[in-house]
């Protein structure tokens, strides 16, 4: 039996997102879109977006018609793996090659101008094949499916909330269990506690950067089991999870028992000052372009080097379209949520920062959804 949870899409919710959905492929001329996840960390997202299903294994699709129902498509080797019951679209096939089977699908119906999302890191090549070979003309639907869906409804951001909740107490749990002497690994293992423990599922990217005397290097890498942890060290756990409605959230906190270096305060205080920058000009009807422009410059001169976004549009699938950098002209919807992290390092590239926050665009500015401002700990407080 289906366990359910409130997070699972109301069908007022459901008719939403196929009406948003239909509309953006009505604007570039389809006939169908096929919609593709994989169990790929943060990739899966799309199909459970679009029929509810959770893919714990492989990989799945929902063919979408422009007129008609939807179809939501499994490999048959992979029946019993995944709860089929939670899947909100009636008709479901299971096949032994779901690339050929919707080539045929798409054939019999008279389908040419077919949409794929996934087309650039989702779709497996053997059924991208399949879809090639029958001679549709396919189109590269990536941006226009997460433009579609950039806006999220209030039902949306109950589950972004509650997923951000989850990514804090799983943050909070190893400030709190800091101790020198531990591994990275059984820090992290403690976050991963806390959030298996609150339905996660696999849905956790988790990741650390440490550094030398209160800094960090820009290295990101897995939390080592055998390297115990120093007093003098910085530590930054990148943390990156769903709860159990399956939007994404990225937040992390600094910890530095010993302090910080002169370098990362001056990176801190930049950062403090860029929050506060987004908090000011994330708001609804301003262009990706420009909130990034205005947000930045608080990093600009200072010696030190930048990458080219400030972060990303963030929802069932862990980084969606639009990127929030140069060149990039998207409107930003109030409800958009956004992951905002500019990896900034020095120009010899020894120290850096990379704080995870993720904000929703409102009508007169961003709001922070941790409400934890730019600090570090020392381990062992108690809150935030």
């Amino acid at each position: 039996m289906a366990i359910k949870n409130k997070y699972q899409p109301s069908q007022q919710e459901i008719d939403r997102r196929y009406r948003n959905t239909r509309h953006a492929m009505a604007q570039a001329g389809l006939d169908a879109l096929i919609v593709s996840g994989s169990e790929y960390t943060g990739f899966e997202g799309a199909v459970r977006y679009m029929c509810g299903f959770h893919i714990l294994h492989r990989y799945a699709y929902v063919l979408v018609p422009m007129e008609g129902e939807p179809v939501a498509v499994f490999p048959q080797e992979a029946t019993w793996v995944g709860d089929h019951s939670r899947t909100f679209v009636e008709q479901q096939v299971k096949t032994p090659h779901c690339g050929q089977w919707m080539a045929d699908e798409c054939k019999a119906h008279g389908y040419k101008r077919v949409g794929v999302y996934g087309l650039n890191f989702i779709i497996p090549v053997r059924d991208y094949q399949a879809l090639v070979d029958a001679s549709l003309d396919i189109v590269d639907f990536d941006e226009a499916f997460d433009y579609s869906r950039a806006q999220k409804s209030e039902e949306e951001m109950a589950s972004v909330r509650h997923s951000m909740d989850v990514n804090k107490a799983g943050v909070l749990a190893v400030i709190q269990a800091y101790q020198a002497g531990k591994t990275e690994a059984e820090l992290m293992a403690v976050a991963e506690h806390t959030f298996a423990s609150m339905g996660t599922a696999r849905n956790t990217m988790n990741m650390v950067l440490i550094g030398p005397d209160g800094s960090l290097l820009p290295q990101m890498v897995f939390a080592d089991p055998n390297r115990k942890v120093q007093d003098t060290d910085g530590l930054l756990y990148g943390l990156e999870v769903t709860g159990i409605g399956g939007h994404w959230s990225e937040f992390s906190r600094l910890i530095a028992p010993g302090g910080i270096s002169k370098e990362t305060q001056r990176l801190m205080d930049a950062y403090a000052e860029f929050h506060e920058l987004v908090k000011e000009h994330l708001k609804a009807g301003a262009s990706a372009h420009d909130v990034h422009q205005k947000c930045i410059r608080p990093f600009d001169n200072k010696g030190w080097r930048l990458g080219h976004v400030s972060g990303h549009s963030i929802g069932m699938t862990m980084i969606e379209f639009p990127r929030i950098g140069e060149g990039t002209e998207f409107e930003l919807p109030e409800n958009m949520v956004c992951s905002l992290h500019p990896h900034v390092m020095t120009e010899d590239r020894s120290t850096c920062l990379y704080f995870q926050e993720t904000f929703r665009v409102g009508k007169n500015g961003g709001e922070s959804l941790s409400g934890v401002p730019v600090t570090y700990y020392r381990g062992g407080e108690s809150g935030f």
